[in-house]
């Protein structure tokens, strides 16, 4: 099975180009510039550039070997009952965390919230109390963009994907209990 790899422009120019076009676009008119991953919650070199599946993706600096935590997802901590008042457009960063609590990753985020979705992710979500860790599934080679699979629940809004993997389901959700 083969993925489609997003590949980060390894020349800084074209880079800088990249960077130059995002502000020209008006895509953060704030902040005129990529998001940054911030270094302290990441275990590997990583680095936030325009995304092929969505907006922003997060890539790799530098090879991770499998089954290794590549990064914490960080954020305000939030019960579900305050969660679900987010409004939709807002919530696309909130990540669940254990029973009842969530993690908002648009506040006090670590850059992790970039991670972008796909139905063959190199990432997966590993709890421990009070942390959400981003993990490798397999080796990640440098330049490769780090990918997640959401797994939104059914009876949300459906979600259409664009990851490109071949046995893409086509959205972000997942039926649980089948």
């Amino acid at each position: 099975m083969r993925v489609r790899r997003q590949k980060m422009p390894q020349d800084p120019a074209l880079y800088r180009e990249l960077t130059r076009v995002l502000t020209l676009k008006g895509m953060n008119k704030k902040r005129r510039t990529l998001p940054r991953i911030k270094s302290k919650y990441a275990r590997y070199r990583l680095r936030t550039a325009l995304s092929g599946i969505h907006r922003f993706g997060v890539y790799a600096l530098e090879d991770i070997p499998a089954r290794r935590i590549v990064i914490e997802y960080t954020g305000k901590l939030m019960s579900w009952a305050k969660a679900s008042r987010v409004p939709f457009e807002k919530s696309i960063y909130i990540a669940n965390l254990k029973r009842g609590y969530v993690v908002d990753g648009r506040i006090g985020g670590s850059g992790a919230e970039y991670v972008n979705h796909s139905c063959e992710p190199n990432l997966k979500p590993k709890r421990t109390p009070g942390h959400l860790f981003l993990c490798s599934r397999r080796k990640i080679r440098s330049g490769e963009e780090l990918t997640t699979d959401y797994k939104y629940p059914i009876k949300l809004r459906r979600i259409p994907c664009r990851c490109g993997a071949r046995n893409c389901r086509g959205t972000f959700m997942v039926e649980f209990g089948k």
